[in-house]
């Protein structure tokens, strides 16, 4: 009998996975949150996910320091970065939250609202310093790795991703953020002949979605961003095997004023492993309202079901995961609404 070589080796110990704990957490961001869809209210939307997240994270095995966070500990009374959450077991983390990405569009009832966690090894983590609130971004996936650069031309750019997928740059779909700050950037795109896919808020799964050589229909990320997103995704596409390239962003003079005064360099270019280090970082993405790659929450008699995304960038391993939630059986706590 000859033995495999490659693939899945039953005789290996599987290790354990932190990131089906992950899901977990965002599933029951979502399920809380999605209770408020469409009722205008951003605040009792993030208060709901941020309740859920909290209660779920306490459960997970890790002694986990929250590094992106809903703020300062004065800001948020709940996640607030330097809070430790976990149950205190090994291993040490690093822990980045947005129990929503996409407030508004939650509150609006518009798609793309997801729930969000990841971790790394502890000290891995990008913490941008203070008024650093903003990073011009770009994003790839593994096929054109290698091939970007943040500081070239966006033609130049464009025509190298093209190359790496050997096709044309009229092929190329780049995902925006609709924004008044972008108007060159949509012309530069639209002047070296690639095509433009406008989305209004949710940039931490534009990356993502950039990165995914089997998501159909986008191939690159570009834009201007928040910094706590930065990581988020880089977190996703340290997984994925992409790459992501950023520079801090200040949003008028006197920021560029201030942070150049604090000694923050604004010529830096932050590479993936500037973001996230660690070389066991887990991810885990869950619907709130349906997206192109996510489905939201969907109510049903006497439950729910979700749809996630979870990812390691130990093994490169992504799984799809839909839930059956039952209401009768359900320890996390879900808001009335």
């Amino acid at each position: 009998m000859t033995q495999a070589t490659d693939g899945f080796e039953p005789s290996k110990t599987i290790e354990r996975n932190i990131g089906l704990e992950l899901v977990r957490v965002t599933e029951a961001a979502a399920l809380n949150s999605a209770r408020y869809m469409g009722y205008g209210d951003k605040i009792a939307v993030d208060d709901a996910a941020v309740q859920a997240m909290r209660g779920a994270l306490e459960g997970v095995d890790m002694d986990g320091i929250v590094v992106i966070g809903e703020g300062e500990k004065d800001e948020a009374p709940m996640l607030y970065i330097g809070e430790r959450v976990g149950n205190g077991a090994m291993p040490e983390l690093d822990v980045a939250v947005d129990p929503v990405d996409g407030t508004t569009l939650l509150s609006l009832g518009l798609p793309g609202a997801i729930a969000v966690v990841a971790t790394s090894e502890r000290g891995t983590m990008y913490q941008a310093p203070p008024g650093v609130y903003y990073m011009q971004k770009i994003a790839v996936g593994p096929a054109a790795r290698g091939v970007i650069d943040i500081n070239a031309p966006v033609a130049e750019n464009l025509r190298r991703v093209a190359q790496a997928r050997a096709c044309a740059v009229s092929d190329i779909v780049v995902t925006v953020l609709d924004r008044e700050r972008h108007a060159d950037l949509k012309r530069d795109i639209r002047a070296a002949g690639a095509r433009i896919k406008l989305i209004r808020d949710g940039d931490v799964m534009a990356a993502i979605e950039a990165a995914m050589e089997d998501y159909p229909g986008v191939d690159v990320y570009m834009g201007i961003g928040g910094a706590p997103e930065a990581v988020l995704a880089a977190s996703a596409l340290k997984c994925l095997g992409g790459e992501m390239q950023t520079k801090v962003w200040p949003r008028t003079p006197a920021e560029r004023a201030q942070l150049t005064s604090a000694g923050i360099d604004l010529e830096r270019v932050f590479m993936l492993d500037d973001l996230v280090s660690g070389q066991n970082v887990s991810f885990a993405a869950t619907g709130i309202t349906t997206g192109d790659m996510l489905r939201g929450v969907e109510f049903v008699g006497g439950g729910a079901r979700t749809n996630s995304v979870m990812m390691r960038s130990r093994s490169g391993t992504v799984r799809y995961v839909t839930a059956h939630h039952r209401w009768a059986q359900k320890f996390i706590p879900v808001s009335e609404g």
